[in-house]
């Protein structure tokens, strides 16, 4: 996985599942969603207690795939539906995608600030929303400039996205579009504005602009969930990991720590406190009946 972002974390987690609980484990990578429901039965048919499935895209395929295979747990991440054996679990990366909402409002010059998607799936819709309520408690007139690729792969187009935004007066970038997102990296530390990596600690990628990276713990969740099912105590539904979990939080890069006024510090400190106090409300991912 050479994302350094959402993939990678998922094969961490699958790495460390197989070190710690001593479990046999496999990997396929989809080409297209015409492969994923024969990429979960295949699975199911092969005798595997649990699959991780990466991505809202398989939610359909793993409601199906799972009737069939009733003694498999099937685990989406990004889902929207759960069913008898298929669960969803979401990482609230918008609790930090506010926090740092909030830093870049705090910091801003311009007063703007960009955002960058691959394709426009509703978990990142909703970690650029977090973003920009974040953005706007600190900026009341701030904006907040949101561009989708349609890829998650294509590296010049996010980057393209990005040199536009900061064209129109970003200073500060976010992005989520996994492996295109180093193209933002890329063009925040060629203009020198500041950016803030995604899922996994990208501080070390673009380290002259890189402010800090909004970090979910994926690996640990994923082994927490495989310890479960292997202890027969899982139980499938709608699964949430936030910052209270301490499943995701936000890393900020050593480099750049003297780059940010300790009034700036202090309001990030009083933004993790109210989302971890339940004081900050952010919206949440919708969710369908139980199937």
């Amino acid at each position: 996985m050479s994302d350094a972002g959402w993939n990678a974390s998922a094969f961490e987690g699958l790495q460390l599942i197989k070190s710690r609980l001593n479990a046999q484990t496999a990997m396929v990578q989809t080409a297209s969603p015409a492969d994923f429901e024969d990429a979960l039965r295949d699975f199911g048919s092969r005798g595997f207690n649990l699959i991780f499935a990466n991505g809202f895209e398989y939610t359909d395929a793993a409601i199906q795939a799972g009737r069939d295979f009733p003694h498999t747990i099937i685990v989406v991440s990004s889902g929207n539906r759960s069913s008898a054996n298929v669960a969803s679990v979401s990482f609230a990366l918008e609790e930090a995608t506010y926090t740092e909402g909030v830093l870049a409002g705090v910091m801003s010059k311009t007063g703007i600030a960009g955002a960058v998607g691959g394709i426009e799936l509703p978990a990142i819709k909703l970690t650029f929303e977090g973003f920009r309520m974040g953005f706007s408690a600190a900026r009341p007139a701030g904006r907040v400039l949101i561009a989708y690729t349609g890829s998650f792969e294509d590296v010049g187009a996010a980057k393209e996205a990005a040199l536009a935004q900061i064209s129109r007066g970003a200073d500060f970038l976010i992005h989520n579009a996994d492996a295109a997102g180093l193209g933002v990296l890329q063009a925040a530390q060629e203009r020198k504005v500041y950016v803030f990596g995604a899922y996994r600690n990208q501080n070390v990628v673009a380290t002259r602009a890189t402010l800090a990276s909004a970090v979910v713990d994926v690996p640990d969740a994923y082994l927490k969930i495989a310890a479960e099912v292997k202890a027969g105590t899982f139980r499938p539904g709608m699964l949430t990991f936030g910052m209270k979990d301490g499943m995701v939080k936000v890393v900020f890069n050593p480099q750049l720590a003297d780059r940010i006024p300790d009034a700036a510090k202090r309001r990030v400190e009083l933004a993790e406190q109210g989302i971890v106090s339940g004081a900050i409300k952010l919206p949440a991912l919708p969710a369908t009946d139980p199937q």
